[in-house]
């Protein structure tokens, strides 16, 4: 307790702000970072559509693999890499494989009975279950050690405003989706302080940086470099915010639509600012758990920049003979890669504040997709693709296992974090407890 009242005390006799505190307190000068514990963190990444297994999935086994094309972009990660084929997506009952496969994925558990109408399956709504993402976010929530200001951030790019069955993979509970934010200003917004337009953005920027201001002499010379740093990114996040604002223009802004999302071609720019914003919250420890959701299930996105003027699940739909899009097809997955290894590069490069080694070091990125194969529509192989060193899982390997339920895989995750739970969504696909070979 005596740690709690000095902190209140520090918090009075400053008057730190709720936008600058987590990272105040997270400054290990200050004594208040809770260091006897190792932080760990999860990111869990989405892209739809399935894979072209020949160009994704290593051929070998163990730790003596090539990357093929599609993940060729982890090559410098390859020590710190862990590819997991042949985890299945067992559930079924209402609703189509891209249903299912997007609301079963982090739940593991079945679709309520719905309305939502998919392809040639039964209609279905939402997951009946929560996700795991938030199931670890509770149990680190549960402890002073491991609480955090947010405890979960969602971040998406390009994901619709509509709500159903295909566009939503994080549930607090049955019948309880969350939806992503895919708008930086608005995550933005969340992380600093609630605005309610662009011009409120100077006054809790400048009452962040008079925070800092604060605490630089009662801090370590290394901590007053973590401070400057910080305020380096909120103030360049600032630039980068308001780079689009109209006062810049000479012309009068029209008032858009409601309803109308971000550029498909500024998915490229949306993706890293997003993911700038993710590895400062994590240094920041805002939050410890995070999803990254890019497009959604049945996602059609239009990669002109990478020369693919066709809409992703369209492609998807092509047979295994149809070799041009094949090729567009790994090419769109590569991207997405790509997008995975800028966020590694990033955590990699960013040390661990109070700690050893750098963020990636104590952070595990899975990413995953709502099918194995987008033309087969199959819920086996799911990919499950995995970076950091997090959960202490053995890394730098590609393993394959025989059909296991991807439910043990979700219990893995959360035995990772001393969440010793037995069963997680289904209980029927989770008799045989974790993955082996992991660790």
């Amino acid at each position: 307790m005596a740690g709690i009242r000095n902190r209140r005390e520090f918090i009075r006799d400053l008057g730190i702000g709720a936008a600058a505190l987590p990272f105040v307190l997270n400054l290990p000068s200050l004594a208040f970072a809770n260091q006897q514990r190792r932080k760990q963190r999860l990111v869990i990444m989405f892209s739809p559509n399935g894979v072209v297994p020949n160009t994704f999935w290593p051929d070998e086994e163990g730790d003596k693999f090539t990357l093929k094309e599609s993940l060729s972009p982890l090559e410098p990660f390859r020590d710190k890499l862990l590819t997991l084929h042949g985890v299945c997506d067992k559930v079924r009952g209402d609703g189509d494989n891209h249903m299912r496969g997007m609301g079963c994925l982090l739940t593991g558990i079945e679709l309520f009975p719905g309305n939502i109408q998919g392809g040639s399956h039964t209609p279905a709504g939402w997951a009946k279950g929560i996700s795991i993402d938030q199931e670890i976010k509770n149990f680190l929530q549960s402890s002073d050690e491991t609480r955090t200001r947010f405890g979960s951030l969602e971040f998406g790019v390009m994901v619709p405003d509509r709500a159903d069955t295909w566009t939503r993979m994080v549930y607090t509970g049955a019948n309880k989706p969350v939806a992503p934010i895919d708008d930086p200003y608005q995550m933005f917004a969340k992380l600093y302080g609630r605005v309610k337009d662009r011009e409120s953005l100077r006054s809790i920027l400048d009452d962040v940086q008079e925070d800092l201001k604060k605490v630089e002499p009662l801090v370590s010379a290394e901590d007053r470099r973590l401070i400057e740093e910080h305020a380096t990114f909120v103030r360049e996040m600032e630039k980068e915010l308001r780079s689009d604002d109209s006062d810049q223009l000479d012309h009068v802004v029209p008032e858009l639509e409601p309803g109308v999302r971000e550029d498909n071609d500024n998915m490229p720019r949306l993706s890293k600012m997003n993911i700038d914003l993710m590895v400062n919250s994590f240094a920041a420890d805002f939050a410890r758990v995070a999803t990254f959701q890019i497009t959604n299930s049945v996602g059609g996105a239009k990669m002109r920049w990478i020369g693919v003027d066709e809409g992703h699940h369209e492609l998807s739909h092509h047979p295994d003979s149809d070799e041009k899009t094949q090729e567009k097809l790994t090419k769109i997955n590569k991207w997405y890669c790509e997008q995975l290894a800028y966020l590694a590069k990033r955590l990699a490069e960013t040390p661990e504040p109070g700690g050893p080694g750098s963020l990636l070091d104590n952070t595990l990125i899975v990413w995953t997709n709502e099918l194995g194969k987008g033309n087969s529509h199959t819920l086996d192989n799911i990919p499950f693709v995995m970076v950091g060193g997090g959960l202490d899982f053995r890394m730098g390997r590609a393993l394959k296992y025989r059909k296991v339920a991807h439910n043990r895989l979700l219990l893995s995750l959360a035995h990772g974090f001393g969440h010793h739970i037995d069963k997680f969504g289904n209980p029927d696909f989770c008799g045989d407890g974790p993955l082996s070979n992991l660790t």
